[in-house]
């Protein structure tokens, strides 16, 4: 009786994939399975000294980086950020996170962290929107890297104005010392991935590793969805 109301409900109320709006069939969740393989993924988890790592060269030091697809504004991609950011759709990044950890599984350097840590939003944003996104995007990568989530111990202290429409210079102001460690200790000879939604100077990323660096004998890796 069970299956019977769920396959009329399914009917009734089809979940559609979020980019094309077919019929998802069983098995797909959020997006369908064409759209997912016509995403414009980036492949750098397979690259040393990639593109995301050359954001970092001379601010900060990473042990590998990598963003799972590229960012262009008017792509299908944007939709489902804008799903995951704006649109209190928080399942979409651990989806897409779940999708993007089987690709890492092939790299030995993303499969031997110790603990994956979500970029952390001020309380204040949290509240209103209700949840953070890169955590949501963390719970899919540790769903399949079987890795532990982290989000009490690096913690943003100040809350920042938005990053849109400001300088490199400027969105480097904006997150010099926003975040802290409340103990300096957990993370001591951890390999650390630090997981946020979108790749664009990397000042926040920067911000986050600087507090990290706080830890003796820390490793850092990093993770973002997107790279624009």
């Amino acid at each position: 009786m069970k299956s019977l109301f769920t396959n009329l409900l399914n009917l009734l109320y089809p979940n559609l994939c979020i980019i094309c709006n077919e019929i998802l069939v069983r098995g797909e969740s959020i997006i369908c399975l064409k759209c997912l393989h016509e995403m414009p993924k980036t492949n750098y988890h397979l690259q040393t000294d990639n593109t995301v790592e050359k954001r970092f060269w001379g601010k900060v030091q990473v042990h590998r980086a990598t963003s799972c697809f590229h960012f262009y504004k008017g792509s299908p991609f944007q939709k489902l950020l804008h799903e995951l950011k704006y649109h209190g759709n928080k399942e979409v990044g651990r989806v897409i996170g779940k999708y993007a950890a089987i690709d890492l599984l092939d790299s030995p350097d993303f499969c031997s962290v110790d603990v994956i840590v979500p970029v952390p939003l001020h309380p204040k944003k949290y509240a209103k929107r209700g949840y953070n996104q890169s955590e949501w995007i963390a719970k899919g990568l540790s769903e399949v890297l079987n890795k532990p989530v982290d989000n009490s111990h690096l913690i943003r202290i100040r809350e920042n104005a938005t990053q849109t429409k400001k300088s490199i210079f400027e969105r480097y102001q904006n997150t010099s010392g926003i975040f802290t460690l409340n103990d300096e200790t957990v993370f001591r000879k951890k390999h650390v991935l630090l997981v946020d939604d979108v790749l664009t100077t990397g000042s926040t990323l920067e911000a986050c590793m600087m507090a990290l660096m706080e830890t003796d004998y820390i490793t850092i890796s990093v993770f973002t969805l997107a790279i624009a």
